[in-house]
């Protein structure tokens, strides 16, 4: 009894290192069935995505308080525009929604087309529908890609507004300026198409332009503008990315779907020479 309880001890370790080695193996295997690239892309997108919606729309909030309090003081000269900015932050509630849902759809794509699935599942056989589903993915994010160069190009054109206004209102600052007359310089708004031309003030001048540049509202829209822009920018490198992984697993499910007939049309001619030689032998031997 002692001797079979010693035995059994002493195999306790060998029982523990295979179990431990199996566990080590699964882990691997687990891991390379990651789509890394995807999951690198799925992450930049929603990073660019998140800075372009949350920094855009509290920066569109501070420009309307600019405007408000300094280019336009009459609401009538400028309510198409508050319109319009409101609209533009409901706009970027959607795309926020959106694009969290298909990052997430785009992710499992790659979860499911990588090739080390593939491997763990050799059952898996890919269909018409499938490359369909493929495909489409590839022509979404093309037309994604396209419209978010549109996005990143109209990002642009407030940060090079409000860097218009901070140049004016450093060069006034610099010690090495020589004016004459502080108040002659001035910006004016109204030439950007912002608000009309009948609306009143619409142009800030000399130490008014400073104290509107020294405000917490302008630094902190302009700053949260260039983070809009930039991650406007991540978002396209982003599907950019998402749009080669695609086209490379397009790209394999087409050629797995081909290598799969050939290995099925083979099948079949082996089974028919199999059932030939087999007949040959049965009447071979019948005629023995």
């Amino acid at each position: 009894m002692n001797d079979d309880f010693n035995k059994l001890t002493d195999l306790t370790p060998s029982l523990n290192l295979c179990f431990h080695v199996g566990c080590f193996e699964c882990c691997i295997k687990c891991l390379g069935g990651v789509p890394y690239a995807s999951l690198v892309a799925t992450i930049l997108c929603f990073s660019g995505v998140a800075l372009f919606c949350g920094c855009g729309h509290v920066a569109l909030t501070g420009t309307i308080s600019i405007l408000e309090n300094h280019f336009s003081k009459i609401t009538s000269d400028h309510a198409m525009l508050t319109d319009v900015i409101q609209l533009m932050q409901y706009v970027i509630y959607g795309i926020a929604s959106f694009f969290f849902l298909y990052g997430i759809i785009l992710l499992a794509e790659g979860f499911y087309t990588t090739s080390a699935v593939k491997e763990l599942h050799s059952e898996f056989k890919t269909t018409i529908c499938g490359r369909c589903i493929s495909g489409m993915f590839v022509f979404l994010t093309y037309i994604l890609g396209i419209a978010w160069l549109g996005v990143f190009g109209f990002s642009a054109v407030p940060v090079f507004l409000f860097y218009n206004m901070w140049s004016t209102c450093a060069a006034m600052r610099s010690p090495v300026a020589n004016f004459t007359n502080v108040d002659s310089i001035c910006v004016d708004v109204r030439q950007y198409g912002i608000i009309p031309w009948n609306a009143t003030p619409g142009r800030a001048c000399g130490s008014t332009l400073g104290d509107i540049c020294n405000t917490s509202e302008f630094y902190l829209s302009y700053h949260l503008y260039i983070v809009a822009c930039a991650g406007a920018g991540a978002t396209v490198i982003a599907l950019i990315h998402f749009l080669m992984i695609l086209s490379a697993n397009w790209a394999y499910l087409k050629d797995a779907s081909h290598m799969h007939a050939y290995q099925d049309i083979k099948m079949k001619e082996e089974q028919e020479l199999h059932d030939i030689t087999s007949r040959s032998k049965e009447c071979l031997n019948s005629y023995t």
